[in-house]
């Protein structure tokens, strides 16, 4: 992963709301897998946001 992509995904992570962090870590399986959906396309989003997409 390169410098500015490191960037981008550290900054998405610390503004993810509190309930996406807490049900990544939660024993049901659809919670995490909706805390893990949202988060990934929050962090798609700010990947195209900087033109780093393909």
């Amino acid at each position: 992963m390169n410098e500015e992509l490191t960037k981008i995904v550290l900054t998405v992570l610390q503004r993810a709301p509190e309930w996406i962090r807490h049900d990544l870590g939660a024993k049901d399986n659809s919670l995490r897998a909706r805390a893990e959906e949202v988060l990934a396309a929050m962090v798609e989003a700010a990947v195209r946001e900087h033109g780093l997409a393909s």
